[in-house]
């Protein structure tokens, strides 16, 4: 029995490690080989070791290309990235403390509000009217509110169900000693949220850094462009530089997987630290 039990876990193991270098490790060794190649190469999309490597080449082009425009999309996604999560991790764990302490007859509804911004899809042109009404469309806070409002739904649910696990005799324990609502949070409670901020900062940094969707549609122009955005760069309907293309998303790609890497286990541990209340 117990030699069969080793047998199942060593083989789930082997065909874990079969799945990640197959749906993670083959893609990416696609792209380092594609932009190591020439354009002549490149455009026959074939997975193989290029002939000539060129990839220190393809990698300074791809900097200079268009006035250095991948570094000034590179300072707008750290500073829409930084911004966003900063105010996603503050205020979701602010109002995951309000619906986790204070019980009322809103908690309903509010919860009904967050489970809203998890399942109903944005509205893309509603969105943009309300934008240029608030005069922030095409304006890189107008972007940071957008990421917030689609980033905050999962946020608040991954915090409370942190709180959850602390004791409310802490709480108490505060107001005794003449703690207010915001020192109680600020001083006792958010210190106790260290490895689930850690768990959100590095998805949802993941998530807004690499998103192509929203910096397409609420901040377009050359001045406004995101990490992703410059891809267009190298693709046109007459000719295609496939090489400069995936030496592009080998730049905006590394920085994100080494943040993953990094904090693998934080993510795991703050995912599953709500889990069990008690």
């Amino acid at each position: 029995m117990i030699a069969m039990r080793k047998s199942t876990r060593w083989l789930i193991g082997l065909v874990g490690i079969v799945f990640t270098t197959v749906f993670f490790v083959v893609p990416f060794a696609f792209i380092f080989t594609m932009a190591a190649k020439s354009q002549n190469e490149a455009s026959k999309l074939q997975f193989s070791w290029p002939t000539h490597f060129q990839l220190w080449e393809n990698l300074v082009e791809v900097f200079q290309s268009r006035d250095y425009m991948l570094i000034i999309a590179f300072i707008n996604s750290t500073i829409l990235t930084v911004a966003s999560v900063a105010i996603m991790v503050i205020f979701g764990a602010m109002i995951a403390f309000v619906l986790e302490r204070r019980k009322s007859k809103l908690n309903p509804l509010v919860n009904t509000l967050v489970l809203a911004g998890l399942i109903i899809p944005p509205a893309v042109v509603p969105t943009i009217w309300v934008m240029q009404s608030l005069h922030i469309f095409k304006t890189l806070p107008g972007l940071i509110m957008i990421e917030v409002a689609f980033g905050l739904a999962f946020t608040i649910l991954i915090m409370r169900a942190f709180i959850a696990t602390i004791p409310r005799e802490i709480d108490e324990a505060a107001i005794v000693d003449g703690a207010g609502p915001m020192r109680l949070f600020f001083q006792v409670i958010f210190p106790l949220l260290r490895s689930v901020i850690v768990t959100i900062v590095v998805v949802q940094s993941i998530f807004v850094f690499n998103d192509f969707q929203n910096p397409l549609y609420f901040l377009p122009g050359n001045a406004n462009a995101t990490v992703q955005l410059t891809l267009f760069n190298y693709i046109s309907q007459s000719q295609s530089s496939f090489n400069l293309l995936f030496a592009n998303i080998l730049v905006i790609t590394i920085p994100m997987l080494i943040m993953y890497i990094i904090f693998n286990r934080q993510i795991v541990a703050g995912m599953t630290s709500g889990a069990v209340k008690g």
